[in-house]
């Protein structure tokens, strides 16, 4: 899969630009605050329906403007496909494959994949567990679509039972039959969803594992003892008889207090967690580790190398790191943005330099 052309239209910076994209390493040049971001942006929304700033879709939008266009020919094997994200400042969506629109947006899914690599990856080791989940179900649905749904709906489920809670709980511990077997019915479809998930996790953890200590020595340049544990406790006895554990402190709190969407993998560096006890060096080297990983598995799963994405990444590492992070780019296409020069060991098949929003030739 190649992206060979991208077109955006109000999107960020962006009022009205187009790139070719080479096959290869394709360089996008300039300064802080031109676009270059944007740019990496809007390619991976095409593969995930999501910023992977963490922002709602119409943060997208071009102030100014009531809605933006990302658009991309994409070569799939040997097909040409074009793809067309309609986002309005309201939060809508439309997208359209070949001109057709999809009767769901969600459907585009797992037709362009997209491994990005930012700075703000650090967060997935360094703050609290909900970085970490969305990595792995990230890395679930690029594998395996049927993962979204899954996730999805877990996700309302959740807020369902939660709202039940509120209006049953608050200090109660007795419920009515009515209000018992309701709770029940929910407690039945967490669990059904919550299991399967947790499944989904587990074994993708455990392939997971071996191919990032990998990673990370072929970046750090040495070997060191490194462990992913996915290990919740409601696991053990299932999740069905946790939630039953739970009930009284869940009416108690008004909130589902155990299962998935509570659920932490822990990353050990030399015996310790590298949250806690890795250097700021050895943390940033573990997430970029993580992002190989999986982006080496999800080539290997599916056999296609996804678009990479490498977003200003090269000026947060040391240039030892930095010149093994480019001695390991997997084969497939590249993009590299970066605010300063590249070093010699990049190699750019194609550069694109943005100046305030438009190319510069």
């Amino acid at each position: 899969m190649i992206v060979e052309h991208l077109e955006l239209r109000d999107v960020r910076n962006y009022h009205d630009i187009a790139f070719d994209l080479a096959q290869g390493v394709t360089a996008v040049l300039g300064d802080n605050g031109q676009g270059k971001t944007n740019l990496a942006e809007a390619l991976a929304y095409l593969a995930t329906l999501e910023s992977f700033r963490g922002v709602t879709s119409d943060a997208l939008v071009r102030v100014g403007a009531e809605q933006a266009v990302i658009r991309a020919r994409v070569n799939v094997d040997g097909r040409e496909v074009w793809i067309e994200a309609e986002l309005s400042r309201q939060g809508r969506q439309r997208v359209l494959v070949n001109r057709q629109r999809l009767g769901r947006t969600r459907d585009l899914l797992g037709m362009v994949r997209v491994s990005v690599f930012a700075p703000d990856d650090l967060a997935m080791i360094k703050q609290g567990p909900a970085e970490r989940r969305r990595f792995l179900d990230d890395t679930l649905v690029a594998l395996a679509v049927k993962h979204d749904a899954t996730r999805l709906e877990l996700d309302r489920v959740v807020r369902q039972r939660n709202t039940f809670l509120k209006q049953v709980g608050g200090g109660r511990h007795i419920l009515d039959d009515t209000e018992e077997l309701t709770l029940e019915v929910w407690d039945a479809k967490l669990a059904e969803l919550g299991e399967r998930l947790g499944h989904a996790r587990a074994t993708l953890v455990a392939h997971l594992a071996p191919l990032t200590a990998q990673a990370y020595e072929d970046l750090a340049g040495r070997a060191v003892a490194l462990d992913l544990r996915y290990e919740p406790p409601w696991r053990a006895g299932g999740l069905l008889a946790a939630l039953q554990q739970a009930r009284r402190d869940d009416l108690r709190r008004q909130v589902t207090t155990v299962g998935p969407h509570r659920d932490d993998v822990e990353f050990v560096l030399a015996g310790m967690p590298a949250r806690t006890h890795a250097s700021q060096g050895e943390q940033r080297t573990l997430a970029l580790a993580l992002r190989l990983a999986a982006h080496r598995l999800i080539t290997q799963r599916t056999g296609t190398a996804p678009l990479l994405v490498l977003d200003d990444v090269l000026s947060e590492l040391d240039p030892s790191r930095a010149t093994a992070l480019l001695a390991q780019l997997p084969p497939g296409q590249v993009v590299i943005t970066s605010a300063s020069p590249l070093p010699p060991e990049a190699r750019p098949d194609h550069v694109l330099t943005i100046r305030d929003g438009a190319l510069v030739s």
